[in-house]
């Protein structure tokens, strides 16, 4: 196996950035997920997982590593995330009163509705949701969803036929012809080199948790249209326990960072 996509996401939401190589340690990748949008009204992190309220963000890409991130805006032009006025620009294009944090607050929340009410009643419906503390499997004050790092192989996205950039994985591992779709349910407290030489060497991380799949990957993404059976596929062919969150269609492996480094693309990926 080996890694041929290496990705980061510098503000929670928006469109991200590929580059061919990136530093990790316990906190994750090197200016991933490092700044979010915090709705001025409730207090929660502003994610597209409401795509009722906050799928405009998926128009917008921010690039760049950490104390130089520019955002890409919807209708053109790019403004850098520390110029003065950011929040009240962002809040005008977005339509609702929103601050650019760069550090998340203990306890932060997100609002998550259920992919399949999204699917049922469409995006602009209101629908319940659930409200989750996000990174709880990360140390620092990064805004991911849950673990440092986020892993998902080509054989799972050609199951489901869908684009690797909907499920915003910072790693992309292609797998030899005829490894299984949804294996990365089996890497769960495994151990995984990546890069190093002849087993030695290298960054050491370890599977967390399946990666469950809110409505996110069936939104536009930029140019990309709606794509309903990127998350209708893993609710038909991979529902799993996900230990404290519940029976949920899964894509992807959550991984812990052991000993950090600097992955690059190319490296190879062993599984211990």
């Amino acid at each position: 196996m080996q890694v041929v996509t290496v990705r980061r996401y510098p503000v929670k939401s928006m469109l991200g950035e590929t580059v061919q190589s990136i530093a990790v340690d316990e906190r994750g990748a090197e200016g991933d997920r490092r700044l979010a949008l915090v709705d001025v009204a409730t207090g929660r992190v502003a994610t597209a997982k409401h795509p009722r309220l906050w799928r405009g963000l998926l128009q917008f890409a921010a690039t760049g590593g950490p104390g130089r991130v520019r955002i890409q805006l919807p209708g053109g032009g790019t403004v850098a995330a520390d110029e003065q006025g950011i929040d009240e620009l962002l809040s005008g294009l977005l339509g609702r009163q929103v601050h650019l944090a760069s550090e998340r607050a203990s306890g932060a929340e997100v609002e998550r509705p259920a992919p399949e009410d999204v699917l049922e009643h469409g995006v602009e419906a209101e629908v319940e949701y659930a409200t989750l503390e996000i990174s709880q499997g990360t140390p620092g004050t990064s805004f991911v969803d849950y673990a440092p790092l986020h892993l998902i192989t080509t054989a799972t996205l050609e199951r489901i036929g869908a684009e690797a950039e909907r499920y915003r994985p910072n790693l992309v591992v292609t797998t030899p012809a005829g490894y299984p779709a949804w294996a990365e349910n089996e890497w769960v407290g495994r151990e995984l080199r990546i890069g190093g030489v002849d087993g030695h060497g290298g960054i050491r991380v370890r599977g967390s948790l399946p990666t469950p799949r809110c409505a996110v990957p069936t939104l536009e993404h930029g140019a990309l249209p709606r794509a309903p059976h990127a998350v209708r596929t893993p609710m038909a062919e991979n529902r799993v326990d996900v230990p404290g969150f519940g029976v949920l269609p899964c894509a992807g492996v959550y991984l812990e960072v052991l000993s950090g480094g600097t992955i690059h693309t190319g490296d190879q990926v062993t599984l211990n």
